[in-house]
């Protein structure tokens, strides 16, 4: 008897631990919604030519868990193999990019000189850092905004007669744009379809981000050297569904071993809201309450 109400109190301690044990900051998902190993994922990861990590700008815990797989990353793959690239910067900026990364430029300079984004020391210059004290090679691989911001107005034929020394900053010209990829059909629905946004109709603003997508696209696959895994950190929204960048990779070189992960908010950790379901081939869920850096 004293036995059996032993196990019946150690069965009660045990259902109450995990009725109120820790909350995890992050629940990790499959693509199709099944709970995921994070040291499976790092597997699976190292085997890839290139890794896009889809982030919300503002996810204090994403950029967090940025950090910690490029660690891992760097433990598993074999000197020279690991390369990042980065949304955040564009590519006429890639001398100061790859000049921080060598450590032969001051913060400073580089800071007043390359155009970081606002949230860069709390939330990029960590990434800059674990690059510049291993020696690895950082990739800017964004359109400059000038380019796209006159896209969005006039659309892509405004840079038909952009000379060379423009053109070798961008995708290979002239850009075909797929309109019925999901993540473009989303935003002709969210500008009003053939309506006007940002001075230009919604197919500019289409064009503009198409023309982000193929250029980073562009300058993962000609950055990457065989044997490599390029690290990219990028908006999900550029390659949530295997869309956008992914698309263009397709593309541009179409056998290379691509894999996604998505950083997404949900009120509740547990599972995967179906909306979100294959949207990457990871799927990082975060607390809708989690803390932003912005």
């Amino acid at each position: 008897m004293r036995f059996l109400r032993r196990l019946s109190f150690f069965l009660l301690v045990i259902g109450l631990a995990s009725f109120t044990g820790d909350r995890p900051a992050y629940r990790l998902f499959s693509a199709t919604g099944q709970p995921a190993d994070y040291d499976q994922m790092l597997q699976e990861l190292t085997q890839a030519d290139v890794v896009l990590f889809g982030e919300q700008h503002n996810d204090a815990l994403a950029h967090w868990l940025e950090l910690q797989v490029a660690k891992d990353l760097l433990k598993l793959k074999k000197p020279g193999q690991l390369v990042l690239g980065m949304e955040m910067f564009e590519r006429d900026v890639q001398p100061l990019v790859s000049q921080y990364a060598a450590g032969t430029l001051a913060d400073t300079a580089f800071e007043r000189q390359a155009r970081p984004w606002p949230n860069y020391a709390t939330d990029y210059r960590p990434l800059l850092q674990l690059a510049r004290e291993n020696h690895l090679p950082v990739i800017g691989t964004n359109a400059p905004r000038p380019f796209a911001k006159v896209v969005a107005q006039r659309s892509l034929t405004a840079l038909d007669k952009l000379p060379a020394v423009d053109r070798a900053l961008l995708a290979p010209l002239p850009l075909k744009v797929d309109y019925e990829l999901p993540g473009y059909k989303n935003m002709a629905a969210m500008f009003g379809g053939s309506g006007t946004a940002h001075g230009g109709g919604a197919q500019n603003i289409i064009q503009a981000q198409a023309l982000k997508d193929a250029t980073m696209a562009h300058f993962i696959q000609v950055s990457r050297q065989p044997g490599q895994t390029l690290l990219h950190f990028n908006g999900s929204y550029h390659s949530d569904h295997h869309d956008g960048i992914v698309a263009y990779l397709r593309q541009y070189a179409p056998k290379l071993r691509v894999k996604t992960l998505s950083v997404v908010t949900q009120e509740q950790l547990p599972t995967l809201d179906k909306e979100q379901v294959n949207i990457a081939d990871f799927v990082v869920v975060v607390p809708a309450d989690a803390p932003k850096t912005y």
